[in-house]
């Protein structure tokens, strides 16, 4: 599919953004607060860390939040796509179904922990290759 619009800003400027989620993600829950909400973190930081790798390489991507897309069009060039990355694709649930009461089961502190997991190594994979 086509891309709806130019994306903004730099390959930098993704990863920093991706980084930010990845450190909200990451924040203990606060009181009150549900792993869902800390979860749509971890799916943002994977997703704007993947739309780094595009920008790096120049290339453009549809707004999405579905990370599996995201990945599959990826342009890499022979490089090979972690399979800690593919786990990532299971994110793109917290930024669809479990971001709105009632749709999902609750979300467990277990699946709160693999969500961080696989956006840490989309970010840290996304470093690598762009070298930001």
């Amino acid at each position: 599919m086509p891309p709806e619009r130019d994306a903004p800003g730099s390959a930098g400027d993704w990863l920093d953004r991706a980084r930010s989620d990845l450190a909200l993600a990451r924040a203990p829950l606060p009181e009150g607060a549900i792993y869902e909400d800390l979860c749509y973190h971890a799916q943002q930081a994977a997703e704007k860390a993947l739309k780094a790798i595009y920008r790096y390489r120049e290339s453009e991507f549809r707004y999405t939040h579905d990370i599996g897309e995201l990945i599959n069009g990826l342009p890499l060039d022979g490089k090979v796509v972690p399979a800690s990355v593919f786990d990532a694709i299971e994110l793109t649930e917290f930024a669809t179904l479990t971001r709105y009461p009632g749709v999902a089961e609750p979300t467990t502190e277990t699946e709160y922990e693999r969500a961080i997991a696989a956006a840490m190594a989309v970010v840290a994979w996304a470093d690598e290759l762009t070298g930001y």
